[in-house]
């Protein structure tokens, strides 16, 4: 009894106790709630003050980012255009793939990345790299990879993608005049830390050689912008603002397409280069090398496969070797060891040397090319005409021991030779004109007379290019004037140097080029053209010793060089064509092509002295012809 009266008693009080605890309960859940809700309010209330009063113009842009889109509207780069206004380089459409930094999604890069056959770690490399808010990716698409592009735009799946229009640099087919022209490519992250380049950002296009680089800030436009807005999904609504993009201006130069035709036609096949100048300008009129390389190639991204083939070809196609060639002129130096013996007054023109097939100088025996068994007795007793006509080593050996290495060097200098032309392209090299301060300051020795024997017939340590070569004779057969060779269309001629010399010791090296081309037993007959006074001079340049040649099989692969330059009219010279084709063996072989170049002028010539469309003439010039069709299609680049 007394255990039931205690149970009841507490069920008793438990009300009470309940009834006692829950006003102090819901009071500290009021008072929680009240604490948040200022808490709330102040958060509320800073980031309005951040919004509108603190920051507005970020918060402002970052909204307006959201709902306006902005594209970039790229400029096209100004055409390369030839003497006549033809265009040699143009420009095609094409589309690009955009990428918007804010937008990326890294989860899908590895999507994009195959379905446009990127390497992914190239692509975020490149993303990481690129400071720009909008990055191209990858331009030149496919029509499969624009399908895929458009397919996940509409779904909103893939907001970091946008589809634009570009512009990609086409050049002729088969890499002609690809050494003239260069090719573009995006700038390198070394490029952008040179001065010179302190205008540029990452992505952009830039000239890498030949003109394209030379002349970058006339050929490159300014891009352009246009402004969209967007609703919430990303679709465009209406277009707010356009800045448009101004193209680049083009670029006229002095080559002559129908020179610049047959000078690759007739390089077909050859390693070496041509360069075709006028004398009274220094316009050049036509500039090849070969081998040669397809610049489209390097339009947009280059393949490694593309890279590894083109860099490790012996034959190295990236050389210029019409500006880049160091080699032995051979015996086109022998004009200017004339003129500076007549100069000198070290020879004249009745001097006289006897040439068995050769003669010793300081315990050596030096070989004439015309020596026994096939031609005993060699030149016999010779003078300067006949020495040039027939290009008698001895006589030269001779003029060079009289005048020492030195006098030599003196009269090769003012001919330019050992001397940058400065053309107006990149990376031109300069090449070698011996003296005894050079090899003293290039190797602490002294020069010894024997040496000077080989430097007279252009073989021992001089060297030249093909562009520097008909710069040298080109100022002889101007009479002592040489001009700055030049690819700029319309500019003043520049003089480099003026040699004053006796008119009748030029007269006298002239007439014996003449003779070369038009006289019996000149070495370079073949390029007599009819009706025309073509000079010229035929050069051949050993790579090693005879010695060597015939005692090892490396050695007999080393045929020698073979050089021949000539200029036309003899009395007031228009034209001078120099072509070097290595291994060629002897220079005559050479002469073909530097005639093909020549008769190419005057054909021209003649038939715009008769009225004749520039097209009549390049469909009866069946050469030019022949190429222009090759390398010259308008073809849209397969997709």
């Amino acid at each position: 009894m007394a255990q039931d009266n205690e149970k009841g008693r507490l069920q008793s009080s438990a009300p009470e106790i309940a009834y006692r605890d829950d006003p102090r309960d819901a009071a500290g859940k009021i008072a929680v709630f009240q604490y948040l809700t200022v808490l709330v309010f102040v958060f509320l209330l800073s980031g309005f003050w951040q919004l509108q009063v603190q920051d507005p113009e970020r918060y402002s842009e970052a909204a307006a980012r959201n709902r306006i889109k902005s594209t970039p509207l790229l400029a096209a780069r100004g055409k390369i255009l030839d003497r006549d206004g033809r265009v040699i380089v143009d420009n095609h459409t094409s589309y690009s793939l955009l990428l918007n930094r804010e937008q990326t999604k890294w989860e899908h890069l590895p999507a994009i990345a195959a379905a446009l056959q990127l390497d992914y770690g190239e692509l975020t490399a490149a993303i990481r790299r690129n400071t720009r808010p909008q990055i191209i990716i990858k331009d030149q698409l496919s029509r499969d990879e624009i399908a895929w592009i458009e397919a996940h735009q509409d779904e909103s799946a893939y907001p970091e993608m946008q589809l634009i229009q570009s512009w990609r640099r086409q050049y002729p087919q088969g890499g002609f005049a690809a050494h003239v022209t260069g090719y573009v490519g995006e700038i390198s992250e070394n490029e952008l830390n040179l001065p010179q380049f302190s205008e540029y950002r990452q992505g952009d296009v830039i000239g890498k050689d030949g003109l394209e680089k030379e002349y970058d800030k006339i050929l490159r436009g300014v891009d352009g912008q246009q402004r969209v807005e967007v609703d919430n999904l990303g679709h465009e609504r209406q277009t707010e603002t356009t800045q448009e993009a101004v193209s680049g201006k083009d670029l006229k130069t002095t080559l002559d397409l129908d020179l610049q035709s047959v000078a690759e036609l007739a390089m077909q096949g050859k390693r070496g280069g041509v360069v075709a100048l006028d004398p009274r300008s220094g316009e050049v009129l036509a500039m090849m090398s070969a081998p040669t390389f397809d610049p489209n190639k390097f339009t947009g991204r280059i393949s490694r496969t593309d890279w590894n083939q083109i860099m490790n070809d012996p034959y190295k196609p990236l050389l210029n070797r019409a500006i880049q060639a160091e080699f032995a002129p051979g015996s086109t130096f022998k004009p200017i060891v004339a003129l500076a013996g007549l100069e000198t007054g070290t020879i004249t023109d009745e001097t006289e040397f006897h040439c068995t097939g050769g003669a010793s100088f300081y315990g050596s025996y030096r070989a004439c090319w015309r020596h026994a068994p096939q031609y005993p007795g060699g030149h016999g007793n010779i003078s300067l005409h006949r020495a040039l006509r027939e290009s008698c080593d001895v006589f030269f050996y001779n003029v060079a021991d009289r005048l020492g290495i030195d006098r030599l060097a003196e009269y090769a200098d003012i001919a330019g030779v050992g001397h940058k032309t400065g053309i107006d392209l990149p990376n031109e090299r300069e090449s070698t004109m011996p003296s005894t301060k050079w090899k003293l300051r290039l190797s602490r020795q002294k020069w010894y007379a024997g040496e000077t024997i080989s430097v007279g017939i252009g073989q021992g340590a001089i060297t030249v290019s093909p562009l520097e070569l008909a710069s040298a004779i080109g100022g002889i057969a101007n009479r002592g004037t040489w001009l700055q060779p030049h690819l700029l269309a319309g500019v003043t001629p520049k003089i480099l140097r003026v040699g004053h010399f006796n008119p009748e010791n030029v007269e006298k090296v002239i007439s014996g080029m003449y003779a070369v081309v038009n006289e019996p037993h000149g070495t370079g007959t073949t390029a007599a053209l009819p009706g025309i006074k073509v000079c010229g001079k035929t050069g051949t340049a050993q790579l090693a010793s005879n010695k060597f040649l015939k005692g090892t099989a490396a050695g007999r692969a080393m045929k020698d060089n073979a050089w021949f330059l000539a200029y036309a009219p003899e009395e007031a010279p228009e034209i001078i064509v120099v072509a070097l084709f290595e291994n060629g063996e002897h220079g005559d072989r050479a002469s073909w092509i530097v005639r093909d170049v020549l008769k190419a002028y005057f054909d021209k010539k003649e038939r715009k002295a008769k009225g004749l469309e520039l097209q009549t003439e390049m469909q009866e010039h069946l050469s030019a012809t022949t190429l222009l069709a090759t390398h010259l299609v308008e073809a849209k680049p397969k997709q």
